[in-house]
């Protein structure tokens, strides 16, 4: 079981790669090391690495090859992001892609061929070092795509797949046999029309990446100390492997974080507790990534408020609650190994389409059964309905009882 966070640089936050200075990096790591972490996911600003089409800055490929050294010097394996994308609420594109110049993220070709240049680049930069996991396409990128985002790369599912494979390539090109994969924030497995579907999470890539973010409407229905609150990031990786073709798939919380008022913060520490005891009861979870390492300073402006506060540790590395509760988890569950969930619950979702997710999202009929189901005591999996009755694929996932929600009452 992997326990590790999402790095937030201290001084200038992820602008930190415009004025990069590997001492304050190494005082950031050696913080996040002493929480008994063997983990982080680092974010090269996109525009910063590759503000040209046709230039990425060696220097900046330079400085990430650094950081992964100084984290492989504290015992800290490192995941790199690659097309960041979007952070904290703010987007960061290179001006090639916009205005004068735009072009659609997706299927531009000539955009295509230079993401894909640009992660093979990283990637490679990378492949010899031991510390390096492997890359994530990028963070949540999916948002790109459809609403609420103000300005959208309208594509279909189908571009979704050919996009996220020629990405999976790219890297796979750059460091063979790593860990590469990609990861969308939530509309994905929630959002009905959204191109971006469950099977493309759950079954492209090395593994699957899960975003677990309670302000989507589950805290806001369930309160913070709600049962379903706590159980939302278990939820995700549960129904995660519904789409699975392999019924052993990795399966990486690769987001989770408690933001206020949602999560008040003196309850920062129960609820990671609660979320990541939750989490680690599902079986062939690879590992927990906490949003965020440190806080965001601030003398930052615009953030929205609940970013500041996200932080395992104070903006002048100090340990806060959250962090001595996760430490003390690392610690102490690192062997730990779930049973196998017997019991599935059935959802109405069809496979290659993904119609019905929106019964899957807080406040539908499927979730809201799953959730009580849960607090009951049930440690329900989820099965589609279209593979029920499948007795091989049920025997390979371990289930031998399934049940509808009209069952459950």
């Amino acid at each position: 079981m992997r326990f590790g966070v999402n790095y937030t640089p201290t001084r200038g936050w992820f602008h930190h790669w415009l004025d990069f200075d590997l001492d304050e990096v190494r005082a950031d790591l050696d913080s996040i090391a002493a929480l008994c972490l063997d983990h982080i996911r680092v974010f090269p600003l996109w525009p910063v690495f590759h503000p040209n089409r046709s230039l990425i800055r060696p220097r900046a490929v330079e400085q990430l090859v650094q950081l992964v050294d100084a984290a492989a010097e504290r015992g800290l394996e490192v995941n790199v992001d690659g097309l960041q994308g979007h952070l904290s609420s703010f987007d960061f594109i290179p001006s090639w892609t916009t205005t004068w110049h735009r072009r659609n993220l997706f299927t531009d070709p000539d955009v295509v061929e230079a993401q894909a240049e640009y992660l093979r680049t990283l990637a490679a930069a990378l492949a010899d070092r031991p510390a390096f996991l492997g890359m994530t396409v990028g963070n949540e990128i999916n948002q790109f795509s459809a609403a609420p985002h103000p300005d959208p790369d309208r594509i279909s599912s189908a571009q979704a797949g050919t996009w996220l494979r020629a990405m999976l390539d790219a890297c796979e090109q750059g460091a063979p046999g790593r860990t590469h994969l990609h990861a969308s924030y939530d509309a994905a497995w929630y959002h009905d029309d959204h191109p971006f579907t469950p099977a493309h999470s759950a079954r492209l890539g090395a593994a699957t990446a899960v975003h677990s973010w309670v302000f989507n409407g589950t805290a806001q229905r369930h309160g913070s100390t709600g049962s379903a609150t706590g159980l939302h990031a278990a939820y995700l990786i549960e129904l995660s492997k519904a789409w699975a073709t392999d019924p052993h798939r990795p399966v990486w919380l690769q987001e989770v974080g408690a933001p206020a008022p949602h999560i008040p913060p003196e309850r920062a520490a129960a609820f990671t507790g609660t979320t990541v005891g939750h989490a680690l009861d599902c079986p062939d979870v690879w590992g927990v990534t906490w949003w965020c390492s440190h806080d965001v300073d601030r003398g930052l402006a615009d953030f929205p408020e609940l970013e500041y506060g996200l932080g395992l540790l104070t903006n002048d590395r100090r340990v806060k609650p959250a962090g001595r509760a996760l430490a003390r988890m690392a610690r102490e569950w690192r062997e730990r190994l779930p049973a196998r969930r017997t019991t599935a619950l059935v959802a109405e979702a069809g496979e290659e389409s993904a119609r019905g997710r929106s019964m899957c999202a807080p406040g539908g009929r499927f979730f809201e059964a799953w959730m009580r189901a849960a607090a009951q005591g049930m440690r329900p999996a989820v099965v589609l309905a279209e593979r029920a009755s499948d007795a091989a694929h049920l025997a390979a996932r371990g289930i031998t009882e399934v049940l509808t929600v009209d069952a459950l009452g």
